[in-house]
């Protein structure tokens, strides 16, 4: 695609417009994976998390047509990403864990939840490059600064308010049944029952939220005791 042509730059901008109307699911998980860590590794978590999620997330894209022919991926990545909800909902902060293993571990969960909530943004980031791979690099570039800046400011947020590791569970929840309800032999089905869809979003929902709740609740309980 020539680099100076109209096409190229109104492309760029639809990836770019996608990238960030769904960077803050991305940030609110690398938020949350590096609430637990120092300070000092808060960063470090951040900038390899952010780097190795759109490493993936480019090498996804390349195999999106391969992807595309896989049935019930989007509903195995939603059932995964309902659990890495709860997970990082009642995860405890370890000041007993070396801080090289807690990095990496929180690393590593930020790229597999990146991984699993990037599938519905490599279709669509595909479909707007309409096959050119340059255009996808581009565009996850420029939307990097947005997720990095985005994951600081929830840190900054969850030290003063603790209610948005609920708040950004409920997101990622949310994004799940998004994910599970778009997988296409299940599409049809919930478009012509949109009440089940809503039922299935607000069960799933509600279901993380409570029982991440009441296993804090039975977590406090038991420390008291």
């Amino acid at each position: 695609m020539d680099f100076l042509s109209p096409d190229f730059w109104s492309a760029l901008l639809a990836i770019v417009i996608i990238d960030l109307v769904l960077a803050g699911d991305n940030a609110i998980v690398i938020g949350l994976s590096a609430r637990n860590l120092p300070k000092d590794q808060q960063r470090k978590v951040i900038f390899w998390g952010t780097f190795g999620a759109i490493a993936i997330r480019s090498l996804l894209t390349l195999a999106v047509v391969w992807l595309l022919q896989i049935p019930g991926l989007l509903l195995l990545g939603g059932a995964l990403l309902i659990w890495i909800a709860f997970k990082l909902l009642v995860e405890e902060k370890k000041h007993d864990v070396g801080a090289a293993a807690s990095l990496w571990a929180a690393v590593r969960t930020i790229i597999i939840a990146d991984t699993v909530m990037g599938l519905d943004n490599v279709l669509a980031v595909a479909g707007a490059a309409h096959g050119d791979f340059v255009l996808v690099v581009l565009g996850l570039l420029v939307s990097v600064p947005i997720v990095v800046w985005g994951s600081t400011l929830i840190l900054r947020w969850v030290e003063r308010f603790p209610i948005i590791i609920y708040i950004g569970s409920g997101v990622l929840a949310w994004t799940a049944t998004k994910m599970i309800t778009d997988e296409p032999f299940l599409k049809t089905f919930f478009a012509e029952n949109s009440l089940l869809k809503w039922v299935l979003t607000v069960v799933v929902v509600a279901g993380v939220l409570l029982l991440g709740k009441l296993r804090n609740q039975r977590k406090a309980l038991a420390k008291s005791l």
